[in-house]
């Protein structure tokens, strides 16, 4: 049975969240004030703490300091509003393992007590020397990685974990500007490949023609304009990750040649008699729909079975909510060194438009924006001001996707947004921020199946 301390001034939310936690084998133990919270840590020890992030007396970040100058290994999880959410980043940022945005649902919780007291679990073995734990980070060894909190991109780290140690190939897909390149360098980064060349190529941009030799390579005067030997990005990529982008660019004649060589593990450098054994990783991307190509007869199936070993979705940043404000962090952080200025945040206006906008170009948008508001700025905080127009327009019916905090206004807005979405539930839940399961259980609830 696991300690739990929790601290959350609302005496009636504290019991309802005590009473759950306890009928799920869990000891739980009541604070409500910050001084009462570091007295009952100091006295005893607990394997997680549940913190408001408001309270009487402080806030849940200096209680999450205090815990972390004690005892480094014990998880702390932040109780947030909506609003407070760019706050609850930054403290995440000094060490809180995760935050929860009110009101959240049972099964939320007990997920993240579950990975919160694994990973202390991790940290602190039993007969195992007890050692701090590596500070929590928000970015990965991959340039421009970020490791959000969202569902989606918890699915996205499962699967990039999963699937890096090993030799498969991976198709990843995803729109334009959710970061594909990114997630590539992922997975080369945590495979025993790590130390090898990591070669990029952008399919899109090369013509048809003398795609043989850049893939391939070429020998100093095999053709006109050959004016010296050319490595192709097979042979660069010997024993490291060949990255293939937008390959659904390639013509068909390129993609029997690229299939060739990739069930041969050899190329021939154009001019040259002799073949190169290669071992590679080979990692592609695409933001087309290759199975609907390959239904047209404009990509090669077995090409396509051989790219798919294993298949990666990238949400884009509608699917990633919840990460968005990290992401602007980091690209202020970004910004900030690209031009030597010195900005420290984002007011709260310009959070409201970031939240309300759709975001079309996805990350790639987010960080152009944010840099171009950067050089614009004077003052310390970024305003509304230097943001481009489109942005502080009305925002859309999809981007007015409601979190509910209050119960009497929740069965009207479900049904408005029904009616919207032509009772499409899929897309209902989407649009509402739900799980699917979460919307059949209110519909339910309301008695609006």
């Amino acid at each position: 049975m696991s300690a739990i301390l929790l601290v959350e001034d609302d005496v009636s939310f504290s019991e309802m969240l005590r009473r759950f936690l306890e009928r799920h084998h869990h000891s739980v133990t009541l604070s409500y004030t910050l001084e009462d919270a570091k007295v009952k840590v100091n006295k005893s020890s607990f394997d997680l703490v549940f913190a408001d992030l408001r309270l009487p007396d402080g806030d849940g970040i200096a209680l999450l300091n205090h815990i972390k100058t004690k005892d480094a290994s014990v998880p702390v999880v932040l109780m947030t509003g909506y609003a407070e959410v760019s706050t609850a980043v930054k403290a995440m940022k000094e060490g809180a393992f995760d935050y929860i945005s009110k009101p959240f649902n049972p099964e939320e919780v007990l997920q993240v007590v579950k990975n919160a007291l694994k990973e202390k679990q991790d940290i602190k073995r039993p007969n195992e020397e007890t050692a701090a734990p590596m500070p929590k980070t928000q970015t990965s060894a991959a340039p421009g990685f970020v490791t959000g909190i969202s569902a989606a991109s918890k699915v996205l780290y499962d699967h990039i974990n999963l699937v890096a140690p090993t030799s498969m190939s991976v198709l990843i897909s995803g729109e334009s500007g959710t970061g594909k390149e990114v997630v590539a360098k992922a997975i080369h980064l945590k495979s025993s490949r790590k130390n090898k060349p990591f070669i990029a190529v952008d399919c899109g941009a090369i013509p048809k023609e003398i795609a043989s030799s850049e893939f391939f390579g070429h020998k100093k005067g095999s053709f006109t304009g050959a004016i010296n030997d050319k490595i192709g990005h097979f042979e660069a990529a010997n024993h490291g990750t060949l990255f293939l982008d937008e390959v659904g660019n390639l013509s068909y004649e390129n993609q029997i040649q690229l299939l060739r060589a990739l069930q041969e593990r050899r190329v021939k450098p154009i001019g040259s008699n002799d073949e190169i054994e290669v071992d590679i990783r080979l990692l592609t991307a695409t933001n087309e729909d290759l199975l609907k190509a390959v239904e047209q007869g404009d990509f090669r199936e077995d090409l396509y079975h051989r790219l798919n070993e294993f298949f990666i979705k990238v949400p884009n940043l509608q699917e990633r909510r919840d990460d968005l404000i990290l992401y602007a962090d980091f690209f202020l952080e970004n910004a900030n060194q690209q031009l030597n200025k010195s900005i420290i945040g984002f007011s709260s206006e310009v959070l409201k438009i970031f939240q309300n906008y759709t975001w079309p170009g996805n990350l790639r948008e987010l960080s152009n924006v944010i840099k171009r508001a950067t050089l614009l700025t004077t003052g310390e905080v970024i305003q509304k001001e230097v943001l481009p127009p489109e942005l502080s327009v009305a925002p859309s019916k999809e981007a007015e996707s409601p979190s509910f905090s209050a119960k009497s206004n929740e069965k009207d807005l479900i049904i408005k947004v029904l009616q919207e979405a032509n009772n499409n539930k899929t897309k209902a839940a989407k649009l509402l921020n739900f799980s699917r399961k979460t919307l059949y259980n209110k519909l339910k609830e309301y008695n609006l199946e």
